[in-house]
């Protein structure tokens, strides 16, 4: 092994290392402050996190080490080494602060389902002289989702090219459009579309321009993550091939890379449309239009029985979309 590489690694075990024990005394501190009021103090924390993790990955026991620099000590089976309980400890710590934070309460959950009474007997008695008002918002969701979907489109094929690391030269100018490009889709995508949508209520007011805005935001983000990682995996055969041939590279990526990726590129737009659709109604609940806004402006009447029309609406829809988009995405990928 390289002496740089073994440096590379040995510094990603002692972070990793690191990082891992400060976490459990975080979780340790947070139990102690949520139990008994004692918390352990942020300094201290961390203190007890890297000599822990210092004193772990030099006796060759951590988990670091079994990842980066595996040794004797951590090629034991998990149950008999220190690096596998340490793992079996932090998802165990992590469930109980979970557990804490969440307010899991099964009492409640079992004891206090009256409370939800009157919604379920609006979901078994809907009232159905409002189903065309419903039909109409839901045909406004429905179409919502398709123009995010459509405006979404042209624009993530084209910038997936440039989000390829294949495709883009291993020059400056490359790396930084490869780097700009994949740094902007993880931030979009990382935003939840109900978050976009209360900013476009805000910029150009309530109503679907905005939830669709929201929706084609986030769903260019996500196709083009999804479309670059398929341009990844393609054949790099035809394309070495038509560049021994002089050709350009807007004509390498037309008759090299675009007929290996249609196909999957059909299945992952129908299956965003798909995502679209789901998110539309819940998009609505912040000014997004559609039948969301319907739902929230019911329940807020506490009108049950107006939400459990809208409720089998959305759940028929939802299960619809579901078969339709599987059947044709199971076509396309046998294509």
């Amino acid at each position: 092994m390289k002496k740089e590489n073994k440096f590379k690694l040995s510094l990603q075990a002692i972070l990793t290392d690191l990082l891992f024990w400060i976490y459990i005394f975080g979780c340790v501190s947070f139990l102690m402050d949520r139990w008994f009021e004692k918390a352990i103090p942020g300094n201290f924390v961390v203190i007890f996190g890297i000599a822990a993790g210092l004193i772990s990955f030099v006796l060759g026991l951590s988990a670091g080490r079994k990842v980066f620099l595996p040794t004797i000590r951590t090629d034991r089976k998990w149950y008999k080494s220190f690096w596998g309980w340490s793992v079996f400890l932090i998802l165990f710590i992590t469930f109980v602060v979970g557990w804490n934070l969440v307010e899991v309460d099964l009492y409640k959950l079992f004891t206090k389902f009256r409370n939800a009474g009157g919604i379920m007997s609006g979901i078994f008695n809907p009232n159905m002289d409002i189903l065309i008002v419903c039909l109409t918002a839901l045909a406004e969701t429905i179409y919502l989702a398709l123009l995010a979907t459509i405006f979404a489109i042209p624009l993530a094929f084209i910038l997936s090219f440039f989000a390829a690391r294949n495709l883009m030269p291993k020059t400056f100018l490359g790396n930084t459009v490869y780097i700009i490009i994949r740094t902007i889709a993880t931030l979009f995508r990382s935003i939840e579309a109900i978050v976009w949508a209360i900013i476009f209520s805000v910029w150009v007011g309530i109503g679907p321009f905005a939830g669709m805005l929201a929706l084609m935001i986030h769903s260019i983000a996500s196709l083009t993550k999804l479309y670059s990682e398929q341009i990844e995996n393609i054949d790099p055969g035809p394309v070495e091939a038509i560049k021994a041939t002089g050709a350009s590279t807007i004509q390498t990526w037309i008759f090299g890379v675009v007929p290996q990726i249609i196909s999957p590129y059909l299945a992952f737009t129908i299956y965003r449309w798909d995502i679209n659709v789901r998110m539309a109604t819940i998009v609505g609940f912040v000014g997004g239009g559609g039948i969301g806004l319907l739902l929230l402006q019911q329940q807020q009447l506490l009108r049950w029985q107006n939400v459990g029309v809208i409720i089998w609406l959305i759940a028929a829809v939802v299960w619809i979309m579901d078969m339709v988009s599987a059947k044709v995405r199971e076509k396309l990928q046998g294509m």
